[in-house]
């Protein structure tokens, strides 16, 4: 046997491990944008696909005669299935009412050709390394490879080349693993030219895949969004979409809807106007959250507020809503404030860190929809926040729907409550999302609803606030419990109170 094999095939091991978990990755990641963010289903995603390779590990005793060819045949399936299994997915998603059995099929046939290379590997060493020596190697350069591909993954390819592209890309390398392997030792393989043309075939099939793959994704997105796709971005924390339909702009993350710059107006004059009108002599915000700026914009309408600082994650977020023209004028520049300074961090962190403290404070997150988000609604940030606010001052939550999720919105309050705040629960209607839940919470029980609102607001008014206060009954308070890090049941209410909606 070819001297060459041993380091030609310890480097396929290498290859290989970073290939495998990054068709794990792509797949978590296409659930978490096609079907939402669920602690349950990225659980079950890796369970299938380190099950299914488990069973490509068991099903590889049955392969005796030829084993670098088998080898070389299975390269070529793995970089198939995987490099195109995301633009399937993309693809069939709106079309087909059985996703997720092609979403786990897919991750199976993955897993199992995965699970079956590294068997199969160190049979073909086995002869040129003592056990020992063998295992550590085939180890060291699987684990290695894992360690690469998720440092990658995250921080240079969901950024720089998107899920679409990053699986064509791993296709490509799992099919060249083949195609080397193929040539290096055509002389030993049985139908080494089949092969090899096999290779090259797929290698061209993937590559034009690879160079086609805005137009693959954009199609298959065009099939999810009714309106006009004008933006999309993938950051390492989310998949930005902005639509236009005539005045119409709707900004979408991970495929859930933001806002809608035809009533935006009323979902962010409610959440700024009730606290800023109540506190007149307010100069210092602070706002968590809001990456779009329009919340910004509202308070900025208050001459007297001198600073606001905004916290929000995700800086290709804050970028867009302060760079592109379009998104400027629907935020009024408010990013382009000299009073505005915008930080990119996690919000729990950051608070920790912090001393000053602010006449009010705006959170504006996400959903709770999975454990990350969760956590900045749990009784621990709360009483970190606290201590951000001055004695006298009132913070609002956004609270997810009191109709469509009364444990979720109910929750927030009691957690709210448990850090010793006094609350003010208030609803609005958007026509976007329906009845929207907001709570505003002060050290004191000194809220009074203000007698006069700024001249020019579209919405707000001191009659509209006091029917915001009341809760008919279908929207009555319900038992709650607080939501804690360790058990985080605000996630497990939401995801089951809004699974009847979506």
């Amino acid at each position: 046997m070819n001297k060459k094999l041993p380091v030609l095939l310890l480097v396929s091991v290498f290859i290989i491990a970073t290939c495998g978990l990054i068709y794990e990755l792509i797949a978590g990641t296409l659930a978490n944008y096609l079907l939402g963010d669920s602690v349950t289903q990225f659980s079950t995603i890796i369970g299938v696909y380190l099950f299914s390779m488990g069973l490509g590990s068991w099903i590889s005793k049955y392969f005796d005669k030829n084993l670098l060819g088998w080898f070389i045949r299975i390269e070529i399936l793995v970089g198939l299935v995987g490099g195109t299994s995301s633009s399937i997915l993309f693809l069939v998603f709106e079309s087909v009412s059985s996703f997720r059995i092609i979403l786990y099929g897919l991750i199976s046939i993955t897993g199992i050709l995965v699970g079956l290379e590294i068997p199969l590997l160190m049979r073909i060493l086995k002869d040129r390394f003592e056990f020992k020596d063998l295992v550590s190697k085939v180890f060291t350069f699987d684990y290695i490879g894992a360690l690469i591909a998720s440092l990658v993954f995250p921080l240079l390819l969901i950024p720089y080349l998107g899920i679409v592209r990053t699986a064509y890309l791993f296709g490509m390398l799992n099919v060249l693993v083949a195609l080397i392997t193929c040539i290096n030792f055509k002389h030993e393989i049985k139908g080494a030219k089949y092969l090899q043309s096999a290779s090259i075939i797929s290698l061209v099939a993937l590559l034009t895949g690879f160079i086609y793959a805005n137009t693959i994704t954009n199609f298959s997105e065009s099939l999810t969004y009714s309106d006009t796709i004008i933006f999309s971005k993938s950051t390492p924390y989310q998949r930005i979409i902005i639509t236009k339909k005539g005045r119409d702009l709707r900004l979408f993350l991970n495929g859930n809807l933001q806002f809608s710059s035809v009533d935006e107006y009323r979902y962010h004059e409610a959440l700024i106007h009730p606290v800023l009108q109540a506190l007149p002599d307010a100069k210092n915000v602070l706002v968590m959250g809001g990456g779009d700026g329009l919340a910004v914009r509202e308070i900025l309408k208050y001459p007297q507020i001198q600073t606001v600082t905004l916290v929000d994650l995700d800086k290709e977020m804050t970028k867009l809503f302060r760079t592109n023209e379009m998104l400027l004028k629907l935020n009024n520049r408010s990013f382009l404030s000299p009073k505005v300074t915008v930080i990119n961090a996690d919000a729990f962190s950051w608070a920790r860190e912090q001393r000053k403290v602010y006449d009010a404070i705006i959170i504006d997150f996400p959903d709770p929809s999975n454990y990350s988000v969760g956590k900045l609604y749990t009784n621990t940030f709360y009483a970190i926040v606290k201590h951000l606010l001055k004695p006298d001052g009132i913070m609002v939550v956004q609270s997810t729907s009191p109709y469509i999720a009364p444990k979720s919105y109910y929750t927030v309050e009691k957690t709210l409550q448990s850090v010793g705040l006094h609350t003010v629960p208030y609803h609005n209607y958007v026509p976007s999302f329906g009845e929207w839940g907001y709570i505003m919470a002060m050290s004191k029980p000194v809220y009074k609803v203000p007698d006069h609102y700024l001249p020019g607001l579209r919405f707000m008014s001191k009659q509209c606030l006091e029917q915001m206060l009341y809760f008919p009954k279908d929207m009555a308070r319900v038992p709650a419990q607080v939501n804690k890090l360790n058990n985080q049941i605000l996630v497990k209410y939401f995801e089951d109170e809004w699974s009847t909606v979506l």
